[in-house]
């Protein structure tokens, strides 16, 4: 073994070779590289260079497979700042065995020594699924603290960036371990963590609520609770947002929302941010996944409040956001038009013995409900037009406050 790992670094020096075929580069320095192509002169010094981290590469593997612990912590530095330098190294060191070394290095107790091994595996895993895979096979996952207060916030941030690049596998044939994964993700989401250390869990969640097999797992661990919570911060709400977006088209993820203390209320909130389009745009899509076939949440919606805040969004929205709140409104009407159908309300054609009802009773009666109808809607308007007014007149605006009828709303 030790035969093939010296051979493989030996294939990695050929640049020496070159340099002693074309001579000593000191006849370059100096008044003596006069007339001298001035790109061989540059080529001659890349492969200098080349010869120097060749040197350094040999030497950091050797001492990493083979030196003190002292040594071992050096040799991660240098293996970090080379891969971090050409892609082609990086490729080179899952051959040479580094990574479960490195893997290995990470379970140390030693903080200084944990943090070299993570900061390698971070730019070793840098566009490579096979160095993923193998960090993987290796048992990373195994190495994640089991006490998030045990390490201090640099740690927590390098393993997070760890994990979110190799959640990239989560789609592949490759898949991830999510028993080992969630606890850890959640215990960050749930401290008192950096907003960039956050940020990246809720990225590694994001690639792991795209796989419907693991939307089991996901909403077992209480993640929606988690994910519900983050999602009233304006700066990971819509990160937070996708993830439940992803879970609510599942059936245990849309009923672990509709029986979330937190819905709907937080998510009728986020349509109130104007400054946030996305968030709008992604709230409401989860509200109508909710509302579809469930009169029970659009009760719910209703009575906190979500038509008028609905009519905000179809006047104000991005193009995307307007078109879903026009299709909640729409649900909401016809729900209100079945219930003052002919359950409920003056009826026509199916007179009782005794009754004073007449085709004209009828007829006022619903003339009275549509204009009460109409002017609920203009109170409704002309709320919005103060609001909007407080920023500056908005003739849009005026003109549809005029002109609005029941007919002309999409509720």
């Amino acid at each position: 073994m030790k035969l093939r790992f010296f051979a493989r670094i030996r294939r990695f020096l050929r640049s020496k070779a070159a340099l002693k075929r074309c001579g000593a580069l000191e006849r370059f320095d100096g008044e003596s590289a006069k007339g001298v192509d001035h790109e061989v002169v540059q080529d001659m010094e890349r492969e200098r260079e080349s010869e120097d981290d060749s040197t350094v590469l040999q030497k950091s593997v050797k001492k990493l497979h083979f030196g003190s612990w002292k040594e071992k912590e050096n040799a991660a530095k240098e293996i970090e700042r080379l891969s971090r330098e050409d892609g082609k190294t990086r490729k080179l060191m899952a051959e040479l065995g580094v990574i479960p070394v490195l893997v290995a290095m990470v379970a140390s107790e030693v903080e200084s020594r944990r943090r070299a091994a993570l900061t390698a595996l971070i730019e070793l895993a840098n566009g490579t699924y096979t160095n993923k895979a193998l960090m993987v096979e290796a048992g990373i996952l195994s190495k994640l603290p089991k006490k998030i207060d045990a390490v201090d916030e640099l740690t927590r941030h390098e393993f997070a960036e760890l994990l979110l690049s190799l959640s990239s596998l989560a789609n592949s044939q490759f898949p991830l371990a999510s028993s080992e994964i969630l606890p850890f993700l959640i215990s960050i989401l749930e401290s008192g963590s950096s907003f960039e250390t956050k940020e990246s869990c809720l990225g590694t969640l994001y690639h792991l609520s795209t796989v419907l097999d693991l939307a089991g797992p996901l909403v077992s661990s209480g993640l929606v609770h988690t994910v519900s919570k983050l999602s009233s911060s304006k700066e990971l709400a819509e990160k937070a947002l996708v993830i439940l977006g992803n879970l609510v088209v599942t059936l245990m993820g849309k009923k672990a929302m509709e029986n979330s203390p937190m819905v709907p209320e937080s998510l009728i909130e986020i349509l109130t941010w104007e400054d946030k389009p996305k968030c709008q745009e992604l709230s409401a899509y989860i509200l109508m996944i909710l509302a579809h076939q469930s009169s029970t949440q659009r009760e719910r919606m209703s009575k906190a409040g979500i038509v008028q805040v609905l009519l905000e969004v179809a006047l104000l929205g991005s193009p995307l956001a307007q078109k879903r709140a026009q299709k909640l409104l729409q649900w909401f009407k016809d729900e209100r038009q079945a219930n003052m159908g002919p359950h409920s309300g003056p009826q026509t054609g199916r007179i009782s013995m005794g009754s004073p009802v007449t085709q004209r009773d009828a007829h006022e009666g619903k003339k009275m409900m549509k204009s009460l109808v109409k002017e609920s809607l203009h109170k409704n308007m002309e709320m919005i037009t103060r609001r909007a007014n407080a920023a500056g007149d908005s003739p849009k605006l005026k003109i549809l406050v005029v002109s609005t009828s029941s007919k002309s709303l999409p509720y």
